[in-house]
């Protein structure tokens, strides 16, 4: 029982870690520093991964406004919804 319990966590551990990996492309630190560069940015609430493959970025202006985004992460552009 024990035995075959471990070989299972061994065979689903590369699955799980594939799931979790890195986009190739732009790092999230650069598509982070172009939002920046918005003269009306004032700051970043959340940052996720969606299950499609893009990153999901919350963030807010100085005015106050939330600003939802999906952004492809090989290309840094702003997908639509």
């Amino acid at each position: 029982m024990m035995r075959t319990l471990l070989i299972s966590l061994f065979l689903l551990l590369p699955a799980t870690s594939l799931m979790a990996a890195e986009p190739d492309g732009k790092k999230l630190s650069q598509i982070i520093a172009e939002l920046e560069q918005n003269t009306d940015f004032a700051y970043i609430d959340e940052v996720d991964w969606d299950q499609k493959g893009f990153y999901e970025i919350e963030y807010y202006l100085k005015t106050g406004a939330k600003v939802e985004v999906r952004i492809d992460p090989k290309t840094g552009a702003i997908v639509p919804r």
